[in-house]
């Protein structure tokens, strides 16, 4: 039997960031002084082949979205990232628009960012538009439009750009209803072709139904980590249990 190739893999992936209350004096932009730090993420060894639905759960705060920003490469960090195909991310669905420039116009510039081709573009043009329902607004100016119609254009430009790699955040969880059962659709989609797929999420009914594997992350380090539910039945357990304290 064939061996899947590692499409992910990280190696000691550390995050800290520094606190402040206020922006930094005179003194600290020139002189070397104590800083107040919070470590989001410690020490984190991870390889995820191609091809796997990889959950990611984890309490408010555990370092659960910083590491999906890693692995998008939005966000830098101490430590080595490997990271085979073309990647995209379902973070923040408006980041890439421009409010002074029409829907039709970000789709093109958006698209070109997110590491489509000209082409591509122009053969998923009229697909993008419809999936997106915004009507006649793809000719008005962004700001213009609600948060839900930029919602519903960014998820649709980004699906429609055939990644190898979808990151995918609580962003499924907004909109309207009808937004929700068309992203959540057009998520098994990318299941069923064999995309590498990981997600970051509180909604447990999902991750244990779409997910082969799920990583619990707890104090920025990873608690447990193999068959959803398995170890999603452990997390609940554990909630469960310390309501009870």
């Amino acid at each position: 039997m064939k061996r899947k190739r590692i499409v992910i893999e990280l190696k000691n992936i550390s995050k800290t960031y520094v606190l402040r209350d206020e922006k930094p004096t005179l003194i600290e932009a020139f002189f070397k002084t104590k800083k107040n730090t919070y470590r989001s993420l410690n020490k984190i060894n991870l390889k995820i082949k191609k091809g796997e639905k990889v959950g990611i759960i984890g309490p408010n705060g555990s370092g659960k979205t910083t590491l999906l920003k890693i692995l998008a490469g939005i966000t830098k960090a101490e430590g080595k990232m490997k990271r085979i195909g073309k990647t995209v991310s379902l973070i923040d669905l408006e980041a890439g628009f421009y409010s002074d420039l029409t829907g039709h116009e970000n789709i093109l510039l958006n698209g070109l960012i997110i590491g489509m081709s000209k082409k591509e573009i122009e053969e998923k043009y009229d697909e993008i538009i419809n999936f997106a329902d915004i009507g006649e607004f793809i000719h008005s100016p962004m700001y213009t439009y609600s948060s839900g119609m930029k919602l519903r254009l960014g998820f649709s430009v980004v699906t429609h750009s055939d990644p190898d790699i979808l990151l995918l955040d609580e962003s499924l969880s907004v909109g309207d209803q009808d937004f929700r059962e068309k992203s959540f659709s057009r998520i098994k989609e990318f299941f069923n072709m064999g995309k590498t797929v990981i997600i970051v999420s509180h909604y447990m009914r999902f991750m244990k139904l779409s997910c082969d594997r799920v990583i619990w992350i707890e104090n920025g380090s990873i608690k447990m980590d193999g068959p959803a539910k398995k170890i999603i039945d452990a997390y609940e357990k554990n909630a469960q249990e310390n309501l009870k304290l």
